[in-house]
């Protein structure tokens, strides 16, 4: 069976998008070529019938604790919430982009703000994904101290989602920085306790560890590779699957 044609491997997806999908080669800001790029993808995602929920970081904007880190008169509560903000900055040029190309959104924030996005409620988010709209997930979970990996893998758990995919600038796990380490092996497959065990960096900690105490897989994959969204909804090897049964 080819990639195009591969039945779909999840039906309700939590894409984990880094702010770095949403600049060029980590120059910071907005770039809309990559985000035109990235709603292609959404699209072909969505027309395949997957129900898509995204959350979205803000780094390529501002990280909130590199930010109070490095300003005194900031305070650590205070960056988190402007790290908070700069998602939603990323949710609305992504809703933007994919309704230009016809893929109906809603833009839900953590943090309540009427004007620009609906709140955060999880049956109307569950509801949305029935009707086939993309939910864009933004404001973190609302609180500071609390990383956009972790607001994926507790949105996941409320709305049922059948895996957590990470899109990130590298194309899986690998056992040792494969910058430094020209031998370190990428896993196609790895158990949670093999990453415990190894102590590799998958996610936060706390996303982590909350997506295995609740059984809910981890993909991490390249999103700078066309297809790679699509053939990884679909089940086709990509990136690194990380779960409680590697062999499954």
């Amino acid at each position: 069976m080819s990639e195009s044609t591969a039945p779909l491997a999840y039906k309700r997806v939590l894409l984990k998008l880094t702010g770095e999908s949403f600049c060029r080669d980590r120059s910071g800001g907005i770039s809309m070529t990559e985000i035109n790029r990235l709603s292609e993808e959404i699209r072909n995602i969505v027309e395949s019938g997957v129900e898509l929920a995204i959350v979205c970081g803000g780094g390529n904007i501002l990280r909130g604790k590199q930010f109070s880190d490095n300003s005194e008169s900031i305070k650590p509560a205070t960056a988190h919430y402007m790290g908070m903000l700069a998602t939603v900055i990323n949710g609305l040029a992504l809703q933007d982009a994919l309704e230009h190309i016809g893929v109906p959104t809603r833009l839900q924030s953590a943090i309540s703000m009427e004007s620009v996005a609906e709140p955060f409620i999880r049956r109307r988010c569950v509801r949305h994904l029935e009707k086939g709209r993309v939910v864009i997930l933004a404001g973190g979970t609302g609180s500071p101290y609390v990383t956009t990996d972790t607001a994926a893998a507790l949105r996941a758990r409320e709305i049922e989602a059948d895996i957590v995919m990470k899109a990130t600038r590298v194309d899986g796990v690998y056992s040792d920085d494969p910058e430094k380490n020209p031998h370190a092996i990428r896993y196609d497959r790895i158990s949670f306790q093999d990453v415990i065990a190894q102590r590799l960096q998958v996610m936060d900690a706390q996303a982590f560890h909350h997506c295995m105490e609740h059984d809910i897989p981890i993909l991490i994959f390249d999103f700078q590779k066309a297809g790679n969204i699509i053939n990884a909804a679909r089940g086709v090897q990509v990136g690194t699957l990380v779960n409680s049964d590697p062999a499954s």
